[in-house]
């Protein structure tokens, strides 16, 4: 089974409007807090689950962030969706456990942070809707945080 997972589209993942936005950031946020919910379960490291503990109470807050700003903006956020890599995702780390979930749990948060981090700042310097450039402006120092985590593991 091929574990690495095509990315998405920098059009799929570097929206400038409000409502692809707002649907990238909740699916970015699902995958995180899904995801890290099964290594709570999965994972063999300690470090890991910590680490999927802080993404579940951070990509929590992130995602309320989100949903209050496009609702102050007048806009009604659709509920989270996972994208399909995010479901490839999902379904390549549901078999594993111990050691090789964590290896590949590790692999697959950098790539989602790589990608959280371009769609959020992106959006902050270039988004439609003052009220969500605020939020994704928030969101850039906690996924920066959570990348100097990965490096650290």
């Amino acid at each position: 089974m091929d574990d690495a997972v095509q990315a998405p589209s920098a059009a799929e993942r570097t929206p400038t409007s409000a409502m692809p936005y707002i649907s990238a950031a909740g699916a970015s946020d699902m995958y995180e807090i899904e995801s890290s919910r099964l290594a709570l379960q999965k994972a063999a490291s300690p470090d890991v689950r910590r680490f999927a503990q802080m993404m579940i109470d951070h990509h929590t807050q992130t995602t309320n962030s989100v949903t209050t700003a496009a609702r102050s903006a007048g806009l009604t956020p659709p509920p989270p969706r996972l994208m399909e890599t995010q479901q490839r995702m999902m379904e390549a780390l549901q078999p594993l456990s111990g050691e090789a979930f964590d290896r590949l749990y590790t692999q697959q948060q950098r790539q989602a942070h790589d990608m959280a981090l371009a769609l959020h700042q992106t959006y902050s310097e270039s988004g439609d809707t003052p009220e969500l450039r605020q939020a994704a402006d928030a969101a850039v120092p906690i996924i920066r945080q959570h990348i100097q985590a990965l490096q650290q593991m």
